[in-house]
């Protein structure tokens, strides 16, 4: 399998959306028609199907999980730390800009998760423990996942050294906050909900 073909696998596999895809599964509404309009598991959830919700965060985190352990385990010689980080890079971006869904994606936090696992597993750890002592402490999940996307490059950084996998977790952060640019919007004007209040119901990570 070619380093460009790994890449594109990525990149389609990441375009498959799992919050239309649960739609169809559960039979619900398309959830880019309602809620925030964004296909991720907290808009799924607001339909009040918990089960729905669990297989859009599982799915999107596999999948990101997926792509990048394939390419540790299909990438060789000089080059596979490149194909590994591009490929990462890939499934997040086909997340946020699905090919087989007009370009209309989420916001990338569960598929972020997976690819930090399958980089190094302490980097995904690391960063979600970032997100749930953040939501712990000021009880707003957007907030929570900007602060784990500013951490992220920074264990990167010291797991890995100032390589091609941090450049990759550097460029998936930015991404991940310029998605949460509304988001930061309303931080700002101090309207964002808090979770068990006004913002996502059960404490999940953002779409």
């Amino acid at each position: 399998m070619t380093a460009i073909a790994l890449i594109l696998f990525a990149y389609l596999l990441g375009s498959l959306s799992f919050a239309v895809i649960a739609a169809k599964v559960f039979g619900l509404p398309d959830p880019r028609t309602f809620g925030s309009k964004n296909p991720g598991a907290t808009n799924v959830l607001r339909s009040g199907k918990k089960l729905a919700a669990a297989f859009v965060l599982l799915g999107d985190s596999a999948k990101g999980y997926a792509a990048v352990w394939l390419a540790h385990h299909v990438a060789a010689g000089a080059t596979a730390n490149s194909v590994v980080a591009a490929a990462a890079l890939a499934v997040f971006i086909g997340h946020l800009y699905p090919v087989f869904f007009r370009f209309q994606g989420g916001k990338g936090v569960a598929t972020a998760l997976g690819v930090l696992l399958a980089l190094h597993p302490w980097l995904g750890v690391v960063t979600l423990a970032t997100w749930l002592l953040a939501a712990l402490m000021w009880r707003t999940s957007s907030l929570s996942a900007l602060i784990a996307a500013g951490f992220a490059p920074m264990y990167a950084l010291a797991i890995f050294g100032a390589g091609r996998y941090f450049l990759a977790v550097l460029v998936l952060a930015l991404l991940l906050i310029y998605r949460h640019r509304t988001n930061i919007r309303q931080l700002l004007a101090g309207q964002e909900g808090r979770i068990g209040k006004n913002g996502p119901p059960g404490g999940m990570p953002p779409d």
